[in-house]
């Protein structure tokens, strides 16, 4: 569990999808996903992980989606009083 007492408010859980061009075949795209806690707007590990891309891979990137969760900490259960069984 997150101690939200040690985080800024302003981190939160970044995940974006990289779709990147396969070295051997270009006309080819591949997805990679990465995710992290993440500070908004600026997102600075997502743009160092992208430098080191970049730097290090052979694909060249085609393109990036990023999504953000609000609220970092996981969601609370509830149960239900429905049960149902699939076959």
């Amino acid at each position: 569990m997150l101690d939200e007492s040690v985080m800024p408010e302003d981190y939160r859980l970044t995940t974006a999808e990289i779709l990147y061009h396969l070295p051997e075949d270009p006309d080819m795209l591949q997805s990679y996903v990465w995710q992290s806690l993440d500070r908004v707007p600026d997102f600075p590990k997502l743009n160092e992980f992208l430098a080191l891309w970049e730097d290090s891979r052979d694909g060249e990137l085609h393109s990036v989606r990023i999504a953000i969760v609000g609220d970092p900490r996981p969601p609370e259960w509830q149960y239900s009083d429905a049960f149902s069984t699939l076959h």
